[in-house]
């Protein structure tokens, strides 16, 4: 029996993705399992797998389709006996769908829409083929406008059709990377991020040419880049939070000397190098099992107490921020933790993340002293209900317990905390038995 393919619910909050490629051709062989397309959400990339077996019969939407919503057909799944006459029929019975795969016909409905629609004044008389059109018997342009779906971004030009993924039109756009002058070498040669950062590389002098100040005469527009999901998600989410979570903020000053130096003792001749940052997030979540008052996420209906101490770790990726969470980080060796942040922020930074490793949480880790910030107050990701803001350690003047001024290594972190889930003195609590856990390292690696 034949099967319909449609769009997935990939996460809660979203309603369409783009169709970043597929993986499979039409007339391969899929069995149970297999990764048949890559879906672009917000922040992540996602694969479809097969959930039966059978022939890939027909691509309805084709790779790059933007803002495809959720539990559209994308394709048909042909079991073993199926012809293409079964196409068309469950494509007509599902309500004539826009389907155009390589063969080029169109489920019912489709092709009387495009017949009723006439040229558009100035375009190519009927009957003689449109520049850069498929010519006679070769596969047609697919017709998205029937299913709601838009066309992806970064149209050709005349007498030539670009394929590009939706995240190397994304970055071609913020590196001011010409596509029509990049070699894709992805499937069918289809222009992927490695070929956009080729192009990058082989300018670097661009955009400091770019910034030189002109003579006003001279000076070229003011360039607008459309929002990208990713960066609209963020503006959502981090607007309502700003604007309806309650912010309190705490911070105290933390001395480094002694975590430092023991970093600089586990690290010496180890196979896993550890980062301040790594000590950090295991702290957390020491911290969060000491205090569990914090450990926890508001709802309308109740407080949740989460069970494991997840620690989101704030990845700046070229899209946006992107929080990847390390599960049960209290209870994980410091090498583990290492390497799993790697990992993850790794993955993150290419939209590889899938959407349970950045969604929940306990609490985040946003660090920013390795840009030499030393402090600042971050908004709090819901329904997480505090995030940790992390300065750099710089040496200070401190005053010592004997009463002489020495100098020190002092890091401070500040922690925003949610008002209708946690006190003001239970957030106190969790900084100290923070703090505490920083100037006595050894309990760390317990």
């Amino acid at each position: 029996m034949a099967h319909l393919i449609k769009l997935p619910s990939i996460a809660a909050d979203t309603s369409d993705g783009n169709l970043h490629q597929w993986l499979k051709k039409e007339g391969d062989p899929v069995a149970v399992g297999d990764a048949l397309a890559e879906i672009e959400t917000e922040k992540a990339i996602v694969e479809i797998n097969a959930e039966h077996a059978g022939v890939l019969g027909r691509i309805v939407v084709p790779a790059g389709a933007a803002s495809v919503p959720i539990n559209t057909v994308i394709g048909v799944l042909l079991a073993e006996g199926d012809d293409a006459s079964v196409i068309d029929r469950l494509l007509a019975e599902h309500g004539g769908a826009a389907v155009v795969g390589s063969s080029g016909s169109t489920a019912p409905g489709v092709a009387a829409s495009a017949a009723a629609t006439s040229p558009a004044a100035g375009s190519p008389a009927a009957g003689s083929p449109a520049a850069g059109s498929p010519a006679a018997g070769s596969p047609a342009a697919p017709d998205l406008s029937a299913s709601g779906i838009a066309p992806a971004s970064n149209a050709p030009v005349p007498g030539e059709r670009l394929f590009a993924s939706p995240l190397a039109r994304r970055l071609a756009a913020q590196w001011h990377v010409n596509l029509l002058g990049v070699t894709g070498t992805g499937p069918h040669g289809r222009i992927v991020r490695r070929d956009v950062e080729s192009a990058r590389d082989r300018a670097p002098n661009a955009a400091a040419a770019a910034a030189t100040t002109l003579p006003s005469s001279n000076r070229p527009a003011a360039r607008r880049v459309p929002h990208t999901g990713m960066r609209r998600a963020i503006a959502r989410r981090l607007t309502e939070s700003k604007q309806n979570v309650p912010h309190f903020y705490l911070s105290v000053d933390c001395k480094m000397d002694a975590l430092l130096a023991l970093r600089a003792q586990a690290n010496h001749g180890g196979a896993v190098k550890l980062s301040v940052n790594d000590f950090i997030v295991r702290a957390a979540a020491l911290a969060l099992r000491e205090v569990p008052e914090v450990n926890v996420s508001w709802h309308d209906d109740a407080i949740e107490y989460h069970a494991g101490a997840d620690i989101s770790v704030a990845v700046a990726t070229d899209g946006g921020l992107v929080t990847p969470i390390v599960r049960d980080a209290d209870v994980k060796p410091l090498s583990a933790i290492a390497a799993e942040i790697v990992e993850l922020a790794g993955r993150a930074k290419i939209n590889r993340l899938k959407p349970e490793e950045f969604t929940g949480g306990s609490l985040t880790v946003s660090n920013l002293g390795m840009y030499g910030i030393t402090q600042f107050a971050a908004i709090i990701n819901p329904p997480q209900a505090a995030i940790l803001a992390v300065g750099a350690a710089e040496r200070r003047p401190v005053v010592s317990e004997n009463g002489e001024l020495v100098a020190a290594t002092v890091m401070t972190v500040t922690l925003s905390a949610d008002h209708r889930a946690v006190d003001g003195a239970v957030g106190a609590r969790w900084l100290a038995a923070f703090r505490t856990l920083i100037e006595n390292p050894v309990r760390i690696l317990l």
